[in-house]
């Protein structure tokens, strides 16, 4: 017998016995509601929450809330933009994004933040790129907390995601708080119901 299988039936021999994990609770009793929080977290965090246009058109909607916006790249079918997600070849190509758009997987009340993934972002740079983001989130889709964020399939599915909680922020810099110092400048949640949409 070699040094290395000695060494491991001796730990074999004295291993402690399997025994089930603890359960951990979902924290999930006694909760404020669910889209307040949200909203509220958002808010906190630098985000911003905006109702549905009242007339349903978000083209002149987007045009009214970034004025100077000339490229608005698309990821959704609510929002046809100036430019398609499906057209950008390479990740360079959003170098020049003033709006992006897209509709997040879920988010997230207690932390106010969106769930993406490059089946939201089809090209992930879309949510770094941009100037600024508005993302699509069905309040349906808004879960209390982050246990119950880590059960969801799409942790499971993705090859890359992020929880994304407001925009860019840096305070390093002689305590002063920057928003958009290495990111998105602002980020804008409407709630939109999926059932308007196509995933």
């Amino acid at each position: 017998m070699s040094s290395r299988d000695l060494i491991l039936s001796r730990l074999r021999e004295v291993a402690p016995a399997p025994r089930p994990l603890p359960e951990v609770p979902m924290f999930d009793q006694h909760l404020p509601p669910t889209l307040e929080t949200f909203r509220k977290s958002l808010a906190r965090l630098g985000g911003t929450w905006c109702d549905v246009p009242a007339d349903g058109d978000f083209e002149a909607w987007i045009h009214s809330r970034f004025p100077q916006a000339r490229v608005v790249c698309s990821a959704v079918p609510e929002v046809e933009g100036t430019r398609r997600i499906e057209d950008v070849e390479r990740p360079h190509d959003l170098e020049d994004v003033d709006v992006g758009i897209v509709r997040p997987a879920f988010a997230v009340a207690e932390t106010g933040s969106i769930w993406l993934s490059e089946h939201e972002y089809r090209v992930n740079a879309l949510g770094y790129l941009s100037q600024h983001l508005v993302a699509l989130v069905d309040p349906s889709d808004i879960v209390d907390n982050l246990h119950h964020a880590y059960h969801r399939r799409e942790f499971f599915e993705a090859r890359y995601a992020c929880l994304m909680s407001g925009p860019s922020a840096t305070a390093d810099i002689e305590g002063v708080l920057i928003r958009g110092a290495q990111g998105i400048r602002s980020l804008t949640v409407i709630p939109v119901p999926r059932a308007n949409a196509t995933r």
